[in-house]
């Protein structure tokens, strides 16, 4: 199977070997403080966290990717209500699937302990 994706910025891509932790369907959302030095607008969701809906960054559906530590990356597999982004480096790292690719296809085949390999790739 094939799906469109929307991947990380420049400065915002990830690469490494990573594992499905968890999976959560309409989930809360939380920026990282990081993000939220970037984008003061969404400081008042880093404690508290954006409630499920269509306006949430993650979507309905979100995998959450650990690395060979137990750590979590703060990296996404996850649906996302910016369909335009799909196609594009538009993320702050996460990998942005439609939302009915997603639900429909892509988590109910993913395991749990799934491995998530993420490579860099130059545009030349």
């Amino acid at each position: 199977m094939r799906y469109g994706i929307g991947v990380g910025k420049q400065g915002f891509a990830w690469a490494g070997t990573a594992y499905v932790a968890w999976k959560q369907e309409w989930p809360n959302w939380h920026p990282p403080k990081e993000m939220a030095v970037r984008r003061p607008d969404l400081a008042k969701y880093v404690e508290d966290g954006m409630g499920p809906g269509l306006t949430n960054p993650l979507g309905a559906r979100a995998m959450y990717l650990f690395n060979e530590d137990g750590k979590d990356t703060l990296f996404r597999l996850h649906g996302t209500p910016e369909w335009a982004s799909i196609g594009t480096a538009a993320s702050s790292g996460c990998i942005r699937l439609m939302n009915r690719g997603c639900h429909r296809s892509l988590r109910p085949r993913s395991s749990r302990q799934g491995h998530v390999q993420g490579r860099r790739h130059s545009v030349s």
